[in-house]
């Protein structure tokens, strides 16, 4: 009678993700109405009509105290031989000394409550508790060795708690055969070696061995509490599970299991269902997740080595989905746009192929009939959810939360088949420390991911971090991604051409994610787009600071006219984040805003991706940006920002570590940087910069600053070869080595995997022909002398 482990993921035939839409929860009790503004670095989102909206703090706060309460008896380790009852087991048979307890044909039952000491081996029988005044057991492994062949070792049937010290100095251990022997054919309990359905809690510093032959190791129907002690769990299935809760103190915890490492089930009640955490060293190998909580996870600190279903190795291969938007006209350009996007928009040096005419050599598109209907352009994400497939998957995550995912301290090391850090609503780390190797998303949230400090190194991801609202208040953020290294996308409401009046809240202290399960009641005026509230579906949304920008971003229709931009958002509010994809860098099927921080993006070598991509603005008006990458599908940041941006296109593809450099006029230090990998298209914005200053851009030479992930601070930068000079024009200026460029329409570039369109798509990346060289200056070789200043 083994629980099957695998969880059913309905996909798209088109092979994209779909991810369910739900309702955000508080951490432990699901919202019945939309919450107030709270004080946060990140923008709302605002509909108007019915569609809920759900505002989330910046940083959120909950601990394993506030979740967790401990009474005197969860920690009580005291016994003395007088007041208690000693329990000799001797083989099959067992001794008793004392009241409450009987042993007969090789078991023992514990009819009262009381202090019950056991010692010695039992080879086939069960200790059995059950207990009618529902008072409160306390078991005391004093060295025992206890194993049942055909049911649990140790089965608390009824009782008002148990608890199982494990003495000091004390070697332990309970097991169960590999087939049970049950009443009848309804009855399926116990399945574990430990079975409890009262609440159980561990203590003391003995030790204890846990082998669960037959299905799971230990299992509470109720809370199962562990505050100290060593506990070696070895299951078939899962090892160690509470249904209402688990909570961990402290203690050291090794976990061998076929299924889930640690989990609670509650799924009927909001408040209960988590797994909180405060301390304690964490050794745990899994087929299925390593912690997973049905509703909140929490952790505080702890020491945690995890590996799911073999490591991220055993991950099954990828296959980046399909041009986006389908045929031609998909949502991330392509040829034939009617509009350039000023600031988001690089010059063109490509020529200008027959408007809304494919070249002869254009890949054949998905839909060979060419249409695009129920594609939504730029996500790559398909809307026609009539037909699907469902098949079988093993969920083999790190850290599993159905809810909320807080991680305020520890250190991690995590290698997963899955997802490592994952929520089915909102994560937040606020401390600790993390290296990740992930077969899928380093850190995933199905809507808001928010990381207010900590160090986070994903050494090895598909997708590095990835949410619906990604936020970055602090902390030190290196991933390293297959695909996007950060991608603002998933449940999210499109935001149609012609958009829906705002609700009016305020757009600067609010984080909202729209629930769309709820029927969408749209209003409209003279200025909206008719919308259906379709449940689960679609809804209508706006966001005021894209659309300060809107009217330049000009994502009109062109040649086959793609869909307008979804409403995810990315925010970098503070920290460093640095990136190395194959794929996009920094991904917001949306918009993105920046604030503060350091961002280092190596981008992709191939022309189907971009260092920076985004469906709406990039605003930037604080912080320093450095991106670089291929120059096909390139963008800058929005005109809107009040930070000013140099966006440079390589007249051909510059080698790995060859420095560029930007200097001003007086030979201050603006970048050196020497990217990870080939590029060819440099984006740098910086306090720095003036709107209309004077700066050079040099290539090649050395530095003799000191070097952090290819950015140089301090010493001087020398014997690199001059690309251009020239006078910055705008807040986003576009050169090449011919100048300040003029953007103009109708150039974008080909669709490439993960969304990326065809011909006349809303992403129109227009470049231009014309350059203008604003210095009269030529490439030159020589040497110079700047004094690099630290950013």
């Amino acid at each position: 009678m083994k629980k099957n482990n695998s969880q059913k993921r309905k996909n798209m035939i088109t092979g994209s993700k779909l991810w369910s839409i739900a309702m955000i929860t508080s951490l432990l009790a699901a919202c019945s109405a939309p919450a107030t503004t709270s004080s946060t670095a990140n923008a709302a989102v605002s509909t108007t009509g019915t569609t809920k909206i759900v505002s989330f703090s910046e940083s959120t706060s909950v601990k394993y105290a506030d979740l967790v309460s401990l009474d005197a008896d969860d920690t009580n380790v005291s016994w003395t031989e007088a007041e208690s009852t000693m329990i000799k087991l001797n083989g099959t048979t067992a001794t008793v000394t004392g009241s409450g307890a009987k042993a007969a044909s090789g078991s023992v039952t514990i009819s009262e409550a009381g202090t019950y000491v056991l010692s010695g081996e039992l080879t086939n029988g069960q200790i059995v508790v059950n207990v009618a005044d529902k008072g409160v057991v306390h078991l005391v492994l004093n060295g025992a060795t206890i194993h049942d062949n055909d049911s649990a070792g140790i089965y608390i049937q009824k009782a008002g708690k148990a608890v199982i010290t494990l003495e000091k100095g004390t070697q332990n251990a309970v097991s169960d055969g590999k087939t049970y022997v049950y009443a009848d054919s309804s009855t399926d309990e116990p399945d574990a070696a430990i079975f409890s359905k009262a609440d159980l809690t561990f203590n003391g510093a003995g030790q204890l061995t846990v082998t669960g032959n037959y299905n799971e190791g230990i299992t509470s129907k109720d809370d199962l509490k562990i505050i100290s002690g060593s506990i070696n769990v070895k299951a078939a299935d899962d090892g160690i599970k509470g249904k209402d809760m688990v909570a961990i103190q402290s203690g050291t915890i090794t976990v061998d299991a076929a299924g889930d490492g640690i989990k609670s089930t509650n799924d009927t009640d909001a408040s209960k269902g988590f797994v909180a955490i405060a301390d304690g060293t964490f050794n745990i190998q899994s087929g299925s997740d390593g912690i997973q909580a049905e509703t909140a996870l929490v952790t505080d600190g702890g020491t945690y080595n995890i590996v799911t279903a073999g490591g991220s190795a055993n991950a099954p291969a990828k296959v980046e989905e399909g041009p986006g938007g389908g045929g031609f006209g998909g949502g991330r350009g392509g040829f034939g746009g009617d509009g350039a996007m000023n600031g988001g928009t690089p010059p063109t040096d490509m020529g200008t192929p027959p408007d809304g005419e494919p070249p002869a050599d254009m890949p054949a598109m998905p839909n060979s009939n060419g249409s695009n209907t129920g594609t939504q352009a730029g996500t790559g994400k398909s809307t026609n959810a009539t037909t699907t497939t469902e098949e079988e998957s093993i969920s083999a995550k790190a850290l599993k939360a159905g809810t909320n995912l807080t991680v305020n301290g520890g250190t991690y090391t995590i290698d997963s088949m899955d997802d490592s850090l994952h929520s089915n609503s909102n994560v937040t780390v606020n401390d600790g420390t993390f290296n990740i190797q992930s077969g899928d998303d380093g850190i995933h949230a199905d809507q808001a991911l928010t990381i207010n400090g900590g160090t986070i190194k994903i050494v090895k991801s598909y997708e590095g971090l990835e949410g619906a609202i990604i936020t970055l208040n602090d902390g030190e953020v290196d991933v390293t991604a297959s695909d996007d290294g950060v991608n603002a996308a998933g449940d999210e409401a499109t935001t149609s051409s012609t958009t829906a009046t705002t609700s009016g809240k305020d757009t600067n202290n609010s984080s909202s994610v729209i629930d769309t399960n709820k029927s969408v009641d749209t209003d409209t005026d003279t200025n909206s787009a008719n919308s259906t509230g379709t449940t689960g579906t679609t809804s209508t949304s706006n966001h005021s600071v894209q659309d300060t920008d809107a009217s330049q971003q000009n994502r009109g229709p062109g040649g086959m006219p793609g869909e307008s931009s979804g409403n995810n958002e990315l925010h970098i509010n503070g920290g460093t984040l640095t990136v190395n994809a194959g794929g996009d860098g920094l991904d917001a099927n949306g918009s993105i805003t920046m604030t503060g921080g350091t961002v280092i993006v190596n981008g992709p070598t191939n022309n189907g991706n971009g260092a920076l991509d985004y469906d709406g603005t990039f605003v930037i008006s604080g912080g320093y940006l450095v991106a670089a990458g291929s120059s096909g599908m390139a963008q800058g940041t929005s005109d809107a920002s009040t930070q000013n941006t140099i966006v440079m296109t390589f007249p051909e593809t510059q080698k790995a570590g060859t420095l560029v450099h930007v200097q001003d006029s007086k030979g201050n230090n603006i970048l050196t940087f020497a990217p990870a990998k080939d590029y060819q298209n440099v984006v740098v914005s910086s306090p720095d910069l003036a709107k209309d200053g004077s700066y050079v851009i040099f290539s090649g030479g050395t530095s003799t600053g000191k070097a952090v992930d290819g950015l140089y601070t301090g010493g001087t930068y020398s014997g690199g070869t001059q690309i251009v000079a020239f006078q910055s024009t705008s807040n986003v200026t576009w050169v090449n080595e011919s100048g300040v460029t003029t953007a103009r329409s109708g150039m974008g570039g080909f669709g490439g995997g993960n969304g990326q369109g065809g011909f006349g798509g809303g992403r129109n990346r227009s470049q231009s022909g014309t350059s203008t060289d604003t210095m009269g200056t030529t490439s030159t070789t020589g040497t110079t002398g700047t004094t690099d200043s630290a950013k």
